[in-house]
């Protein structure tokens, strides 16, 4: 299964929901574990934004 941020279940980009779909997560998880990352210190914020511009929209890679 590849990386990609589905079309169906996002709440800003599907960035979260991308990651969970890939390792066979919960979605609301990887939002609550992601969500109190950002209490701690470090790039979390850029790294989100980075997944956003280089993980696939769903649309481009599913045929």
């Amino acid at each position: 299964m590849t990386l990609y941020r589905p079309r169906d279940d996002r709440m800003i980009a599907g960035v979260c929901s991308g990651i969970a779909r890939r390792f066979n997560l919960d979605p609301t998880i990887v939002r609550i574990l992601f969500v109190a990352s950002l209490f701690l210190p470090g790039p979390q914020i850029l790294i989100y934004l980075v997944a956003w511009l280089l993980m696939p929209d769903e649309a481009t890679t599913v045929a």
